[in-house]
């Protein structure tokens, strides 16, 4: 069910919704002989960060995925060398973006909004961000990192500081993401949430959790449903 008003600011996610983390496949088959590892990789990583969040701590997105493959080749008993652990810092910040997206990012500019994003990777200064490693930088008018605030999503006052910094209230903005856990987050602040159905994830429905306001299988279907949703 679409949000009873029109957002003006759309708010995306980067992994996984923009940025196709199925490129890291390779990788991982490399290092571990089981492209499966990805996934199991990748769970634990937003695990982590939201650990260290409410515990109270912090290490940057990518410091934090060495620190899990770390993890995991110890519980397997795979020797790393240090080249293996750098090159997954590498592979991370050069992701490709889905095929749709540039198509997707372009229509939704279009017909009026505010595009930003709100990732867990961080900025380091004087590289380029993912976002541009992946020839998307130029749709956005803000990229804003986790690594400001020194905690992670779904931390409520991430949402809210994005917000306050757009000039905006919350209830303007929408959240864009592959992930429930990140929709669940910004709609428990106000956010509208639009929930991104790539391979592996889709909505929870749970008593009491906020339910995707929409569900599209990608930017291309999302432009399409607000689309009929507001411009009527």
């Amino acid at each position: 069910m679409a949000p009873a008003t029109r957002p003006d600011v759309l708010v995306f996610d980067v992994n996984e919704t923009l940025i196709d983390i199925e490129a890291l496949t390779p990788y991982f088959t490399e290092v571990f002989g089981d492209a499966g590892v990805l996934r199991e990789w990748f769970g634990q990583l937003v695990t982590y960060s939201m650990t260290v969040t409410v515990s109270d701590r912090y290490v940057d997105f990518f410091l934090l995925g060495q620190s899990v493959l770390r993890m995991i080749a110890a519980y397997r008993d795979v020797e790393l060398t240090d080249g293996d652990v750098t090159a997954l810092a590498d592979a991370m910040a050069t992701m490709p973006a889905h095929p749709e997206v540039a198509r997707g990012l372009s229509r939704l500019r279009d017909d009026g909004y505010r595009l930003v994003a709100l990732t867990n990777s961080p900025v380091r200064g004087g590289r380029p961000s993912p976002l541009e490693n992946a020839g998307l930088g130029s749709y956005f008018e803000r990229q804003f990192s986790v690594d400001e605030l020194r905690m992670f999503k779904p931390a409520p006052v991430l949402y809210r500081h994005t917000a306050q910094e757009l000039g905006v209230r919350p209830g303007q903005c929408m959240m864009v993401a592959a992930h429930a856990w990140d929709t669940v987050g910004a709609q428990a602040v106000g956010f509208g949430g639009a929930l991104i159905t790539r391979p592996g994830n889709a909505p929870l429905r749970a008593p009491g959790v906020p339910y995707p306001d929409l569900v599209a299988s990608d930017l291309v279907d999302l432009s399409t449903q607000l689309v009929q949703a507001f411009e009527k």
